[in-house]
């Protein structure tokens, strides 16, 4: 499959965890910016991705990240991917060097923690004690919450969605669901990409009908309008063009929906406030620590 259209990103957002413990991929646009301002000197070592400070990120270590991501997600060894994973790679350096220097390596919890484990123990207690997010206040809790109610339909979707490289292979797995065959083997053996690893499985999903451009959580249009026409059970006669391959799409579920009073939701919002802030917060941390390092690549 070429470059990512789209419609699969949006797929991969939903299927893929983290690439490293500390999410840094999530921050990485602002530290590839502040990187790009930050000196570096002319050659790498031999063997090595990446210079941090002059501590090296050697080739194997990149090589492992992705196989173990890979073997996790099923998502396709690609130039692209190596480059993301080789950007967290890069801020998960920027964070370890701030707790080693400020011998969070050193904490009784960190020395008892299992040899892999300790030096994500040691970002963790640092990012704690070292980066702050703004207070998150009932009315801003409150605006979210509005703000979401007013994006929910009537019902709301719970979509299959199988990821195929051509539009062959999508027939053919159209066939066998509509046979009877479960849409998790069809995955294993047809899919490409987070769909094969997770069986097709989507979250529960509501549109506002009718359908308008913007208003649809993030799902492409086309894909929106697909899930919607489908009846519980059902799965779509046609496969969707993705640009990068084809998908496959079935819905498994289909309900009223049943918007959670306030008082109900209220600190599932609050804390995905804080985390959202606290990522921003991180965000900007490590571009300052990237604006004032020696970064090669």
């Amino acid at each position: 499959m070429s470059a990512m259209s789209p419609m699969s990103q949006w797929i991969r957002r939903l299927c893929l965890i983290s690439f490293t413990s500390v999410a840094a991929s999530t921050l990485l646009p602002m530290l590839a910016h502040a990187a790009d301002a930050a000196p570096k000197s002319a050659a790498l070592p031999a063997g090595a991705v990446a210079l941090v400070n002059g501590q090296v990120i050697s080739e194997s270590t990149l090589n492992e990240a992705v196989r173990n991501v890979v073997s996790r997600t099923g998502t396709a060894d690609t130039p692209q991917l190596r480059a993301a994973i080789k950007d967290d790679l890069i801020g998960r350096e920027l964070l370890r060097q701030q707790a080693v220097s400020a011998h969070y390596d050193q904490r009784p919890e960190v020395g008892q923690a299992p040899a892999d484990q300790k030096t994500d123990i040691a970002i963790r207690s640092w990012i704690v004690d070292n980066v702050r997010a703004p207070e998150v206040t009932e009315s801003a809790v409150k605006a979210r919450y509005d703000a979401v109610v007013a994006t929910f339909g009537k019902e709301e979707y719970k979509p299959q969605i199988i990821a195929v490289a051509d539009e062959a292979s999508a027939n053919s797995v159209i066939q066998a669901l509509k046979a009877g065959q479960p849409a998790a083997a069809l995955a294993q053996q047809y899919g490409v990409g987070p769909t094969r690893a997770n069986g097709g499985e989507m979250p529960w999903v509501s549109f506002k009908l009718p359908l308008t451009e913007g208003n649809t959580h993030g799902v492409p249009m086309p894909l929106a309008k697909v899930i919607t026409t489908l009846q519980a059970g059902e799965t779509a006669p046609q496969p969707i063009n993705a640009g990068d391959g084809w998908l496959v799409v079935r819905l498994e579920g289909k309900r009223p929906m049943q918007v959670p009073a306030f008082n109900a939701a209220k600190d599932d919002i609050r804390h995905q406030l804080q985390d959202e802030g606290m990522q921003a917060a991180l965000g900007q941390r490590m571009a300052e620590l990237a604006r004032t390092a020696t970064i090669v690549e």
